[in-house]
């Protein structure tokens, strides 16, 4: 795709635009074109050019759980969490665009006196990667609370109830469908009380702080065994303190892999695939990784 063309079709874009800039493991080669639309229209707008033009399209929320490649991302780019932010409360119903971001929307509705969000607090993402992942914390899932997400598909704004989103753990329908975009989501929570659902989030805080290491890094690398810890079963291999590279896995919690500065993503990706190797060849247990990996080489 030439750039002139990408100049021409979003004239609000950044071109050749550094991702680690926008990623939280600080990693990422450069978007052709990224857009933070100001509108859900703005998005739908820019998605339909795209798709008319033949310019493939690339969804960024938080940038966390995310592994950008070191040769950046063709197309356009679009990034949603500076851009769609709105939150709306009626009762005990909330909707809150994609682009808001979990730990504030735990806030927000715990400040309305609602419970049932208070996990997202321990979610460093968006609201539509967290519906994208089912994503999941202190024992509750996404699914729990989750009434609804508007997904633009096919040329349409589509209602998808729960169900439909086909949610398990950290999967969603998104994930076979790669063209789909959450707009933002419904959720119905209860009635508690502010101050002890603060105190609630307060203490999910401290547990994340004391527990993750204080260093650039995707959040979890690994999903969980059957009936076991990432973190242990890495820890358990020996692992913690390896290093490819300026990536290694943190000596303060091992599924963290975390960008010592200047890592890049090939390193990552080596990093990734040697552990999984060593607790393969250890102890047995096949680890899955939870971060998504887009972008070119």
């Amino acid at each position: 795709m030439h750039e002139s063309t990408l100049h021409r079709l979003f004239p609000s874009a950044k071109f050749d635009e550094p991702l680690k800039r926008y990623t939280a493991w600080k990693i990422g080669g450069p978007a052709d074109a990224l857009l933070e639309p100001r509108s859900v229209d703005e998005l739908i707008e820019a998605a339909e050019k795209a798709r008319e033009h033949d310019v493939p399209v690339t969804i960024l929320g938080g940038g966390t759980n995310v592994l950008v490649r070191d040769g950046g991302i063709r197309g356009l780019t679009i990034r949603l969490a500076k851009s769609l932010t709105n939150v709306e409360v009626e009762g005990t119903r909330v909707t809150a665009d994609a682009g808001v971001l979990y730990p504030v929307l735990a806030n927000t509705t715990a400040g309305r006196s609602l419970a049932g969000l208070e996990f997202a607090t321990g979610i460093p993402g968006t609201v539509g990667g967290a519906v994208y992942m089912n994503a999941g914390a202190y024992g509750s899932e996404t699914t729990e609370v989750l009434d609804w997400a508007d997904v633009f598909r096919d040329h349409e704004v589509v209602r998808m109830k729960n169900e439909d989103l086909d949610l398990s753990y950290r999967h969603s329908a998104l994930h076979e469908n790669p063209g789909w975009v959450v707009l933002r989501a419904g959720y119905t929570l209860t009635s508690g009380d502010a101050s002890e659902l603060k105190a609630r989030i307060k203490e999910f805080r401290t547990q994340r702080m004391n527990g993750s290491p204080n260093r650039p890094s995707c959040g979890s690398t690994f999903k969980r065994p059957p009936g076991d810890f990432p973190g242990r079963v890495i820890e358990a291999a020996g692992l913690k303190g390896t290093r490819v590279g300026r990536i290694e896995v943190s000596p303060v919690h091992a599924n963290y892999l975390v960008n010592l500065g200047g890592g890049t993503a090939e390193e990552a990706i080596e990093l990734i695939e040697l552990v999984r190797q060593r607790v393969r060849e250890r102890l047995g247990i096949e680890l899955e990784p939870e971060v998504r990996v887009i972008g070119e080489p």
